[in-house]
């Protein structure tokens, strides 16, 4: 079975970046596709051994006529027997205001009669039937091409059943605005305040051993893994083949991250495909 990623998203958040990155995991690649002839596309490979994994990029300089479309193309490509997912890249306005403004490139949408702004703001109506049908739905608002390569490679997987991908962030930089779910656990014993732990992170094992000697982290641990396994047989159920549990703390370097590496090492027996994902610490990088 052919397996397909069609990436969309709103101009400037990094779709062109993205293909490259797909290119490099091993996904046959290709950009601007017109919507109606996906299906064609996807039947000339279904006999070639050498493509398994396509990449297609569909965006607003498809036909109107296309976009409108989605929702029938996608059930044509199940009838296919083609196993499809849905990347969707998105950023906040004033990163996109700001990226455009730099590059000086043109909005596919802007006009004489149009401003950059409301070119933007038509973009989001225009893709939003795409957007809400996303399997993975990634803000770049903070990611530069490296993180988004990290991102991808973790976000991204093979097999069909669901993927979690568990992610520490420090809440300093920002929420992740793509999670799922998002766990605070800035209520946690700080190990900042110990000199000795100050520049180690979470993946230490000196950090994991004093917070294992605080009650208070045995605690949170075993409420948020317990909602996990309530509701993940749910989310299976849906047919969700990727969700993203974010959990931050202050910095996103100790708490959060041995949060993260525990949760993951918890799940891993429960669910076939786990990932992790520590946001500031790749920034470190």
């Amino acid at each position: 079975m052919k397996k397909l990623l069609i990436v969309s998203g709103r101009s400037g958040s990094g779709k062109s970046s993205a293909l490259n990155i797909l290119e490099d995991l091993g996904y046959f690649c290709i950009d601007n596709l017109p919507l109606s002839l996906l299906p064609s596309l996807v039947h000339y490979f279904q006999t070639s051994p050498t493509v398994s994994r396509i990449g297609v990029g569909v965006d607003v300089r498809s036909l109107p006529d296309d976009l409108s479309r989605f929702d029938s193309v996608l059930a044509e490509l199940d009838n296919m027997g083609v196993s499809s997912d849905t990347l969707f890249l998105d950023a906040r306005d004033d990163v996109l205001l700001a990226r455009f403004s730099s590059t000086r490139r043109k909005h596919p949408l802007s006009t004489d009669s149009r401003s950059l702004s409301e070119a933007i703001e038509q973009e989001k109506i225009i893709l939003d039937p795409i957007a809400s049908r996303a399997s993975v739905y990634l803000d770049t608002s903070n990611l530069n091409v490296h993180e988004l390569q990290q991102t991808l490679a973790a976000r991204l997987s093979n097999n069909s059943q669901v993927t979690i991908l568990f992610e520490s962030f420090g809440y300093k930089h920002g929420v992740p605005l793509d999670a799922d779910f998002v766990f605070d656990v800035r209520c946690l014993p700080n190990p900042h305040w110990q000199t000795s732990l100050r520049e180690k992170t979470g993946l230490d094992k000196p950090v994991a051993d004093f917070l294992d000697n605080h009650p208070e982290v045995e605690a949170l641990f075993h409420d948020i893994s317990e909602f996990l396994l309530k509701w993940l047989p749910r989310l299976t159920a849906d047919h969700r083949h990727y969700l993203t549990v974010a959990i931050g703390c202050t910095g996103g370097q100790h708490r959060s991250v041995y949060m993260v590496d525990r949760m993951a090492d918890f799940m891993k027996n429960r669910v076939a495909n786990i990932q992790t994902l520590h946001r500031e610490l790749i920034r470190k990088k």
